[in-house]
């Protein structure tokens, strides 16, 4: 099927898309959960290739009116999506923004009432930045909720909290003259915004019983403030589908397991299912998802993971290249990161466990990739601009590249991409953009996708 319909704007085109998804299983659309330039800019890569619309998420851990952990504003990020877009010359018309997880998850050690003011501007802000889609997610006890702990909030709490947002969301798009009224998701899945699951089993696959309630007490809470328009841009419900990482561990869709659910969309959910964490899930797998209506695939965490297998793996040709070069400054990238992850543990401390041994090799390689939120910190990105400098003024023979990142070396000596750390970094990110391409029935036959898709098999 055609990707890309030409009729509207890109929120129409997005919604028409997975509307198709509920005849034709083979269509479905990933979205991009990172602020890292090199993932944006490999997405831009790969949505120009297979001339496809471009989803971008970002949560409210990462972006909110106080800055998050990205140090940004919706309208920053907003804006620093349109600047690179410009630098690939990607034209920003066909990329849809979106907010996930919108709600007081931020603010869940506070009173609701306190917690709930700050999710509505930041939901208002967001709106205001031009997001258009946007998951509202009230799923996460506050201070002051009488909830047991591990039991979830009651249904009825979260879709008035839910549809409280929604308002604050309404009204702010109201206020922009001919701008695109949002789309809406509903739901949550098991782990917390920025978590995962740590037990040893896979993760239940959401019980069509229990989606039920949720989406009847969810109607029901939307039509009692009046949002009868905008439940009808409720486009997607986030479900469980029974996958899941941890540090080491990726639990793999199970098609059979998820089947109840792919009946119930076409007997009583005129919408979509959006899939969170579904990093390091297989290529078939991937595709099994959205043919059993996992319309939208997110991903984040596998992305920067490339990104920091494509990194460490320069910075070991760096070594090695300039090691006794005395006029060149080694950039030291993974040491560098090793200080700031001890010096402000935050960010892994409650995620990573075991020995000293196990907690290092976790902070480096675990599938979860806490070390994602470090990439912004100065002295790291200081680093990081200090290796791609030496090798972009001193390029490693293909031969070591070889070594290091055989299908980059490949791809360099094809002549499909230079010899520079900045094109080897985006080429390594779109290894995984391939597979979720494919996902979605994206992928454009040709030799030259033939050949780079062969690489990733």
């Amino acid at each position: 099927m055609k990707q890309r319909s030409k009729n509207g704007n890109a929120t129409d085109q997005l919604r028409e898309l997975l509307a198709a998804n509920r005849w034709s299983k083979s269509v479905g659309i990933y979205s991009i959960c990172s602020a890292n330039r090199f993932v944006l800019e490999a997405g831009m890569l790969q949505a120009t290739r297979d001339d496809t619309l471009l989803l971008i998420e970002s949560t409210s851990n990462q972006v909110n009116q106080f800055g998050g952990y990205t140090g940004q504003t919706p309208t920053q990020f907003a804006d620093f999506v349109i600047q690179v877009a410009k630098v690939m010359k990607f034209p920003k018309e066909r990329i849809v923004l979106g907010g996930d997880h919108l709600g007081p998850h931020v603010w869940r050690k506070e009173p609701a009432a306190a917690a709930m003011d700050k999710a509505k501007e930041m939901v208002v802000a967001y709106v205001r930045a031009g997001f258009t889609k946007i998951h509202l997610d009230t799923s996460m006890p506050c201070a002051d909720d009488s909830t047991e702990p591990g039991r979830p909030m009651p249904d009825d709490i979260v879709s008035e909290r839910a549809a409280e947002l929604c308002v604050a969301a309404e009204h702010a798009a109201s206020e922009r003259p001919r701008a695109t009224l949002p789309l809406y998701i509903i739901g949550t899945e098991v782990p917390i915004p920025g978590g995962e699951q740590l037990g040893a089993k896979a993760p239940e696959v959401t019980r069509t019983k229990d989606l039920s309630q949720t989406l009847r007490i969810a109607k029901e809470a939307f039509a009692s403030r009046g949002l009868k328009g905008a439940w009808n841009r409720v486009i997607g419900v986030v479900v469980q589908p029974g996958v899941e990482f941890g540090d080491s561990t990726v639990f793999p869709y199970d098609s059979g397991k998820a089947k109840p659910l792919s009946r119930f969309l076409g007997q009583a959910w005129a919408g979509v299912y959006e899939a969170h964490s579904t990093d390091y899930q297989t290529r078939d797998g991937l595709r099994e998802m959205v043919r059993d209506h996992f319309a939208i695939l997110k991903v984040g965490p596998w992305l920067t993971f490339a990104f920091r297998e494509a990194v460490f793996a320069l910075a070991a040709m760096e070594k090695e290249w300039f090691s006794s070069a005395a006029n060149i400054t080694l950039s030291g990238l993974p040491e560098v990161l090793e200080v700031e992850m001890l010096r402000n543990p935050e960010y892994w401390k409650n995620y990573y466990h075991g020995d000293e041994v196990a907690l290092r090799i976790s902070r480096k390689y675990s599938y979860s990739d806490r070390i994602r939120y470090y990439w912004p910190q100065p002295s790291v990105a200081e680093a990081l601009q200090r290796l791609i400098q030496n090798l972009t003024a001193h390029p490693a023979p293909p031969s070591m590249l070889s070594q290091y990142l055989p299908r980059q070396s490949d791809a360099v000596r094809a002549a499909e991409i230079p010899n520079e750390p900045n094109a080897i970094i985006r080429h390594k990110i779109l290894e995984v953009l391939d597979h979720y391409a494919f996902a979605c029935g994206m992928l454009k036959p040709g030799p030259r996708r033939a050949s780079r898709s062969a690489h990733a098999e």
